[in-house]
């Protein structure tokens, strides 16, 4: 099965955005969701984003990112996306790109416990 493969991540100035693209194509027919996690330096791993995989534009977000972050997905191209404007300092981090088979539509976790597949992560630096 071909890995999760993120790409995106630079160094940005606050207040900028990104973009961050994950290449899923060994994931994004047979996971029912899929999403990012972030993991600063010296804390632990936590959810980002999160959406359901049947076209229902279900979605969740960590608290910190909410209003913020936007995820999407291009079936066509199998890939992820997240979408991060009007960032800040504490969103450096590596991001990582994640795929699961326990969600529901109306059940989205944002524990790290419940996905199976994990890309290499790609490293985001906003500079204040």
């Amino acid at each position: 099965q071909l890995p999760l493969v993120e790409s995106g991540g630079v160094s940005v100035q606050a207040g900028g955005s990104l973009r961050l693209s994950c290449a899923a194509s060994g994931y994004i027919n047979s996971s029912n969701c899929m999403g990012w996690f972030r993991q600063a330096p010296g804390k632990e791993r936590e959810g980002v984003a999160i959406m359901y995989a049947y076209g229902l534009d279900n979605t969740n977000y960590g608290d910190s990112v909410k209003g913020r972050f936007t995820i999407s997905r291009d079936g066509a191209k199998n890939t992820v996306y997240l979408q991060m404007n009007r960032l800040k300092p504490e969103d450096t981090a590596v991001y990582y790109c994640v795929a699961g088979n326990g969600c529901a539509s109306n059940w989205l976790p944002l524990q790290k416990t419940h996905y199976y597949a994990w890309g290499q992560g790609t490293q985001v630096i906003v500079s204040s």
